[in-house]
Order: C-alpha cells, then sequence, then structure tokens
C-alpha cells in the first residue's frame, strides 16, 4: 500500500517531520511518501493561505494519480482543497482535521481543539459544523504560536501547546484533545504524558483511516459531486490543466 501524504505548505523541514511521523504508524508493507507542492506559502494561517494551497495538493493528487498511488492525506487542520482532490482520484482522500474529529469521537464523548492561532482556530470551528462534531468539542484553544515555530523554536511552542492542553483538561471537562496543525505530527506521546489525557493527531489518524479504507475496499465514490470534473478549457496559469481527463 502506496499513501501519499501531502503537506500544503512549502516548509520542507516540517514535510520530513510530517513524514517521520506518518511512517513511524504505519503498517509494516505500508509506504509513506510525503511531498509538498513546488509553489505556495510557507505556512497556512489564513483562508488565503489555504486557498493557494488548494492548488499545490491538486497537483499532487494529479501526480500522485501518475504512480499509482493507493491513498492521499491532505496534511493541513484546515483540509485545504479536500473535496477537489476527491473528485481526482478514486482512492481516499483524508484531511486531518476531519480524521482527528472521528477519532476523538471513538474514544471520548467530548473533546477540545489546541491549535496554533485563534484566527485558526475560527477555521477549525467551520470544519466541525460541516463535518458535524460541533456537538463533541467543547472548546477551540489556541497557543498564540506562529506555525513556524513549531520548526524553529521547537521546545518553547512544545511548552506553551502543552500548558494549553493543560488548561483544556482542567477547565473545558473533556476526555481527549486534538492537536490542531499537522506541524505538531509529532507530538502527540509527549504532550499525552504531560496532560494525562487521550491525545488525537490528524496525520497519524488519517495514516490508519487510510489503511482501513484501503484495506475494505472502499475509495471515493464516483457518483454525484464527487464525479471526475468535466474535462473543459483553462486559460493562463492553469491551461495546462485543460481538458485534463483523470484516470477512470
Amino acid at each position: 500500500m502506496r499513501i501519499r501524504v501531502i503537506n500544503p505548505n512549502t516548509t520542507a523541514s516540517m514535510t520530513t517531520t510530517i513524514g517521520e511521523a506518518a511512517s513511524r504508524i504505519a503498517s509494516p508493507g505500508t509506504e509513506i511518501v510525503a511531498t509538498t507542492p513546488k509553489s505556495g506559502p510557507v505556512s497556512i494561517e489564513s483562508h488565503f493561505d489555504e486557498a493557494i494551497s488548494a492548488v499545490g495538493v491538486l497537483e499532487e493528487v494529479m501526480a500522485g494519480e501518475r504512480e499509482g498511488v493507493d491513498a492521499y492525506i491532505i496534511a493541513c487542520f484546515g483540509d485545504p482543497g479536500l473535496l477537489a482532490a476527491r473528485e481526482l482520484t478514486r482512492a481516499p482522500v483524508i484531511g486531518i482535521a476531519e480524521a482527528a474529529f472521528h477519532m476523538a469521537s471513538l474514544i471520548s464523548t467530548r473533546f477540545s481543539i489546541v491549535t496554533t492561532l485563534g484566527r485558526t482556530g475560527i477555521i477549525a470551528e467551520h470544519l466541525l459544523d460541516q463535518y458535524g462534531f460541533r456537538h463533541h468539542c467543547r472548546r477551540v484553544r489556541a497557543a498564540e504560536i506562529p506555525v513556524l515555530d513549531l520548526e524553529h523554536d521547537g521546545e518553547a511552542a512544545l511548552n506553551r501547546i502543552t500548558a494549553e492542553c493543560r488548561r483544556a483538561r482542567d477547565e473545558d471537562g473533556i476526555g481527549a484533545i486534538v492537536l490542531g496543525c499537522g506541524g505538531m505530527a509529532d507530538l502527540t506521546a509527549e504532550i499525552s504524558d504531560a496532560v494525562g489525557l487521550p491525545v488525537v493527531e490528524g496525520v497519524t489518524a488519517a495514516v490508519k483511516l487510510s489503511e482501513a479504507l484501503v484495506g475494505l475496499g472502499l475509495g471515493t465514490s464516483k457518483f454525484g459531486d464527487l464525479a471526475f470534473p468535466r474535462p473543459k478549457a483553462f486559460t493562463g496559469r492553469f491551461e495546462h490543466l485543460s481538458h485534463m481527463t483523470p484516470s477512470e
């Protein structure tokens, strides 16, 4: 089984962190291929960043289709381009926020999210509504650290995230914590030990869900709105997508 883990930002060191975390949790025989777009934002912290990064995500899925990838993971907590990516393939495509919400709801009736910035916390709230998990989530908390601090000042970032997780444990009446950033993929065990609660992180959750879907022989439906896009002409910088016919 080959799973393509797409880091939608262009920071190579974060892609490495995400890929290593995914590989550690993957089953024997599962190959993890961690990739990042050639162009896009170095971090994703706004709706604008997400919109720009989505194009790179789709190009990575198209590349994976040429390579025979079995499943895709979008390793950003905003799940940028998720439904569009599903249109391009029969393989499962999983966003890490959606994966984390599902896993947390299976082990606790209530969870809180701890993310990087307050504004990205609002984006997480939108996803809770979209995916139907609002009633499971007690609170979305922000450690108020830029995403790239996870790479450049890791110890300080970990301390702030852990402190916010402790406040969630003590104040929110929850049974589990969801980490709200793909760059936190390697922090799960350490934070769980520190706070004494199950901690769910979306990259690793998505790996196990991908393996399960592929093992069950379940792929993205090509009926309804997730059918392959209709071929058409594109202009300007997107001309290379003209009359694209995804693999049938």
